[in-house]
């Protein structure tokens, strides 16, 4: 009877963890799904703020958390009013915190994201920030890239960098469009962990190679 009885807790209790399990998997698809329309959209705050309630509901699991990270590091990058830039920039810095403390250790997705944030503080004021956040936004990048040599992501960043930069400092189609095909290449072959792992990049890639054509 004893036994019987333990199984059954047993049953009950890895069922209640798979339907835990399974309704985290559905909430995470359903807000992940809307990152590629959040820029039309302009629902940033919205999207962000779900992956926060779905990290805080769970506890245990990064990849809420680094996904309002990148939600809120691309409001900032996007924003137009610069004096709203830092706010953007700091919210993702605190949801990428929570994620790497998950994580015990930052890893290259979360690397990408900070530098990601390094640049969204440094378009604030690019001519006076310069100095500042030029080095974050490029070791950040180098860190992800041998983190994981996998990664298209650091590659995508690094391009979008390259071709904003004028010539003169580095920059410029010409510089940019080798790493473009690397980061292309990168991407058909890059197969993500899981189907919540991070897996953007691809619409960026399409948009700056297309201004080759």
């Amino acid at each position: 009877m004893k036994k019987s009885m333990l199984f059954a807790i047993f049953i009950c209790a890895a069922g209640f963890t798979f339907a835990q399990s399974a309704k985290y998997e559905s909430a995470m698809k359903a807000n992940i799904s809307q990152l590629d329309s959040v820029m039309q959209k302009n629902n940033f705050d919205e999207l962000a703020n779900n992956f926060t309630r779905i990290g805080d509901a769970e506890k245990t699991q990064w990849l809420p958390y680094y996904y309002a990270a990148y939600t809120y590091a691309l409001a900032g990058l996007r924003q137009e009013d610069n004096s709203k830039k830092d706010g953007l920039a700091d919210k993702a810095t605190d949801q990428i915190k929570k994620a790497e403390s998950i994580l015990g250790k930052e890893n290259s997705e979360t690397d990408v994201i900070k530098s990601m944030i390094a640049s969204v503080h440094m378009t604030v004021d690019p001519q006076t920030r310069y100095m500042t956040y030029l080095s974050p936004i490029n070791e950040n990048i180098e860190k992800a890239k041998s983190l994981d040599p996998t990664n298209p992501r650091p590659y995508i960043l690094e391009a979008e960098n390259k071709f904003y930069t004028p010539a003169a400092y580095g920059g410029g189609k010409d510089v940019t469009k080798p790493i473009l095909d690397k980061a292309n290449q990168m991407m058909q072959d890059f197969k993500p962990e899981t189907d919540l792992s991070p897996n953007w990049g691809k619409t960026t890639l399409e948009y700056f190679l297309s201004q080759y054509k």
